[in-house]
């Protein structure tokens, strides 16, 4: 089969074509189409999807079993894991016909892997996931070059990943299936040295102390929370939840506030602890249109804040095409919003 690849912003509504397969973005969960951020959508990760429901595959790509002559293959910008995985799984699904145990396997742990529900417990250099970041991080090219270089990384890696479920391997958590493999030696090493670069980024962020709420609005929770720009740590966000000395209650950082670049920035809690982010997208919209009225800039699509069941309101992520919003104003909807503070700075010093 002829493949290509075309990548597309994050929270595009996209409809099925003949001869392409959107996976991880489209805003949809049809033939031709397999998303999981839209409000209707099954509390499933795009890979999960892929495979408990392979007609939304094989109906579109191989209508009467019929194999398409050439395939694209639609997802987002800076492929993640899930939508690799996805590809991958796809992929194999047009070429067995069916789905086995290891494409359930490798399915499940992508499942866990994007909704954050990795255990805090996990040695992160011992996880493919942690690994794939890894090989990913510090790239200099291009977006561009980078989209398809992550494919074919990833891709590779999804194979290797298929093989060991296959022979029965873990691939939750285990050390040895990297040993004797130069490359993923590497990217355990480079996981390992990550928690230094989390230690920067921590003495330039800030500690909150929030109280968020739990499911139901009937009752809130105390926790802390960090705010970091721009971080050096590719896996600032699972270094910050396995904290047990820098924030104040001991129990890991519930919540993380990540700004990227000049105009994104990226909110969520751990799902471990039980809460939710339910209404601060909301404020943040609002604050996003008085910011653009007055900067005369036009209203452009909303703060995405996880409105599904897979997310359940746990992250909150800027517009599409970057918010107006400066730090101090995000952070000053997290505060109001979670009835909090700022309580610490420079390494947790408070």
């Amino acid at each position: 089969m002829d493949l290509s690849f075309k990548f597309v912003n994050y929270g595009e509504n996209l409809e099925p074509a003949e001869g392409t397969l959107v996976l991880d973005v489209g805003m949809r969960t049809v033939p031709g189409v397999i998303d999981h951020h839209h409000p209707e959508a099954e509390p499933w990760c795009a890979a999960a999807l892929v495979v408990r429901r392979p007609s939304l595959v094989l109906d579109h790509v191989r209508p009467g079993g019929a194999e398409a002559p050439a395939l694209t293959f639609v997802t987002h910008r800076l492929p993640d894991f899930d939508a690799l995985a996805s590809i991958f799984l796809s992929l194999k699904l047009i070429e067995t016909g069916g789905v086995d145990g290891a494409m359930e396997r490798l399915a499940s742990y992508t499942n866990m892997v994007d909704s954050a529900a990795l255990p805090d417990s996990l040695d992160l250099s011992a996880t493919p996931y942690a690994v794939l970041r890894a090989l990913f991080s510090g790239s200099k090219k291009t977006e561009d070059e980078t989209n398809r270089a992550r494919v074919e990384e990833g891709l590779k890696f999804m194979r290797f990943l298929y093989a060991r479920a296959a022979e029965g391997c873990d691939i939750v958590e285990n050390r040895r299936l990297f040993a004797g493999i130069d490359r993923y030696e590497r990217a355990v090493r480079k996981v390992e040295g990550d928690y230094a670069n989390y230690l920067d980024d921590l003495d330039r962020g800030r500690i909150l102390r929030l109280r968020l709420p739990r499911p139901g609005g009937r009752a809130w929770l105390p926790v802390d929370g960090l705010t970091v720009s721009n971080p050096k740590s590719f896996l600032l966000k699972e270094w910050a939840r396995r904290d047990r000395e820098h924030p104040m209650d001991r129990q890991g950082f519930g919540f993380v506030m990540t700004k990227f670049g000049d105009d994104r920035f990226i909110l969520g809690v751990n799902p471990d602890r039980g809460i939710h982010l339910k209404g601060l997208g909301a404020l943040l919209n609002d604050k996003e249109k008085d910011k653009r009225t007055a900067l005369g800039r036009p209203e452009g699509p909303p703060w995405y804040e996880g409105a599904n069941a897979f997310f359940d309101y746990r992250i909150v992520d800027s517009p599409r095409d970057g918010t107006a919003l400066a730090a101090e104003d995000v952070l000053d909807a997290v505060l109001v919003f979670a009835d909090g503070r700022v309580v610490g700075a420079a390494g947790g010093r408070v």
